[in-house]
């Protein structure tokens, strides 16, 4: 008899990930035989202090670090390190500041209709109707569309750098600290938006973060990294109420204290 082959594990999946910066005696490990999977439609947190490797990790997984060992796939179909434009398109990244990530020069409609163009997903009118469409996504007036990113705040901006990530219709979006240089009520509101466009969209997100309050609200399960070891996963309520590695009881302690109500309120977008 023929043994039936596992079926190919859908969604995101990382494999034995290793990053080493320098050789020699200078060599370092910043990640160090990662295993990671996001399955489709899920939001996974990844949480870490500075410095312990979740954004090398990211870097990996959306391409941007070629230089590693191991292998990413999506939907069993393995990446090469030099992506093709198709691949690129699957997986893309959300950074966490976002006047860096955005050129000052170009209108939002500038930025978009560019992405839009070399991907070759809509040309003339459809390239104008795509755009008014990305920023109802992500709830930006259209009038938006004819300003640059100095004429905007700073959650404003996320809201335009999120749109250009969707602009290729990704199945996975990588948001790497996507919050954290923004105000607390801002905060809220684009993790609503993450949760509202996984909803909409069927988005799978890797969501990166220190802010372990943030994560316990919108992510069904949670890695943690430390000195560039995945060191525990497992759901998200699991984590926060029978942590298993020493880092992670760490990790907990220093979460502030807030109220149940704000944390609620956090969820729904409110501040």
């Amino acid at each position: 008899m023929t043994e039936t082959q596992p079926a190919p594990a859908r969604g995101l999946l990382a494999e034995n990930v290793t990053v080493t910066f320098g050789r020699g005696d200078r060599a370092f490990t910043a990640v160090n035989s990662a295993d990671l999977q996001v399955r489709p439609g899920e939001i996974v947190g990844l949480v870490g202090e500075s410095g312990s490797g979740k954004s090398t990790l990211s870097r990996v997984i959306c391409g941007l670090q070629r230089d590693y060992d191991g292998t990413v796939s999506v939907d069993g179909r393995e990446f090469a390190q030099k992506r093709t434009s198709a691949q690129w398109r699957i997986v893309q990244m959300v950074f966490q500041d976002p006047f860096a990530s955005l050129d000052p020069r170009y209108t939002v409609r500038a930025t978009l209709s560019e992405v839009i163009r070399h991907h070759r997903l809509a040309s003339g009118s459809a390239v104008r109707a795509r755009c008014a469409e990305l920023m109802e996504m992500v709830r930006l007036p259209e009038e938006f569309l004819d300003r640059t990113p100095t004429a905007m705040s700073g959650g404003q901006r996320q809201r335009v750098a999120i749109a250009r990530a969707l602009a290729v219709e990704p199945s996975i979006i990588v948001a790497d600290e996507a919050v954290s240089a923004l105000d607390v009520s801002v905060q809220a509101e684009i993790v609503a938006l993450f949760a509202r466009l996984r909803e909409e969209l069927d988005l799978s997100i890797l969501f990166i973060s220190h802010d372990l309050a943030v994560v316990r609200k919108l992510c069904e399960r949670i890695y943690v990294i430390h000195n560039g070891r995945l060191v525990e996963e497992n759901t998200t309520e699991e984590i926060f109420t029978s942590p298993r590695d020493d880092y992670t009881k760490t990790l907990l302690k220093a979460i502030p204290t807030f109220d149940s109500a704000y944390l609620d309120r956090i969820r729904r977008g409110e501040g």
